[in-house]
């Protein structure tokens, strides 16, 4: 694939919908994207104990990683991350970036009088079965946490059952998915990525995975109170508006658009 003309304001929307909407297709252009070292999108801990005061290792997910940001961040709070991405050239560009901030003066440190977690890396696509196997809580290919960090953003719609459905199967019986839903402000028809949402979209997804929402025609969902979740549900546990974010989640007035959403079994 040619190289991204960095001077269209509109690259993203128009490379994706030049791409087509297939996994495959949608992993070759950001595979295509992190080559080019092309990534705007980019903004640039503790092990957890039990009453006995024995370390629990606890295992985190961050698929669409990038470079790797929110890996480090889960890292220095003790989790044990692993960070995914279907691009290569996208994970190799995470490792530089973990290696240099590591390189630096006091290096990585964890958050308080605790021990740093470890980060691995897998280039693989995530709605894929296999990537998992062994991974997460014990092996069993499951995670305690999961941060969506802007991932479900970079879908084209066709692919929402499919990521609900895979979060459904990748959180572990206790486990939390996190979801920072962005971008809340963007009209929900207006193309993308990245696509817009808003908290209806991931409850009418999370609710009932691998089932397509009824839309309108301004790309809301359908609501339909009186059917119940499906197996492999996750329900909201918390909807948080916070009092900061990126510029980028940010009204003209400097208020905050976007959400964070917790979900569990």
């Amino acid at each position: 694939m040619a190289a991204p003309d960095t001077s269209n304001p509109n690259i993203l929307r128009d490379t994706f919908a030049a791409a087509g909407h297939t996994s495959e297709s949608q992993k070759t252009a950001w595979d295509n994207l992190y080559k080019h070292d092309f990534h705007p999108w980019d903004r640039g801990g503790p092990p957890l104990r039990d009453d006995s005061g024995a370390v629990v290792r606890r295992t985190a997910l961050v698929p669409g990683c990038g470079r790797g940001h929110d890996v480090l961040l889960l890292k220095t709070f003790g989790y044990d991350v692993v960070g995914l991405d279907s691009s290569e050239d996208g994970i190799r560009r995470a490792k530089e970036n973990v290696a240099a901030l590591e390189a630096t003066p006091g290096g990585v440190q964890p958050q308080g009088e605790v021990q740093l977690g470890q980060e691995s890396w897998v280039v693989a696509d995530f709605f894929a079965q296999d990537w998992s196997k062994g991974l997460g809580t014990e092996g069993s290919g499951k995670f305690d946490l999961i941060y969506d960090y802007t991932f479900l953003c970079a879908l084209p719609p066709d692919l929402r059952p499919q990521w609900a459905k895979r979060m459904s199967e990748l959180v572990s019986h206790e486990g939390r998915l996190i979801c920072l839903e962005f971008p809340s402000g963007k009209p929900l028809t207006e193309k993308g990525p990245p696509w817009g949402l808003n908290p209806e979209v991931y409850e009418a997804l999370l609710s009932h995975p691998g089932h397509e929402p009824t839309y309108n025609d301004d790309g809301t969902v359908v609501e339909t109170h009186d059917v119940k979740p499906t197996d492999g549900a996750l329900h909201r546990i918390s909807l948080i508006k916070p009092e900061r974010t990126h510029e980028a989640g940010t009204n003209e007035d400097g208020s905050v658009r976007d959400f964070i959403s917790v979900w569990s079994r």
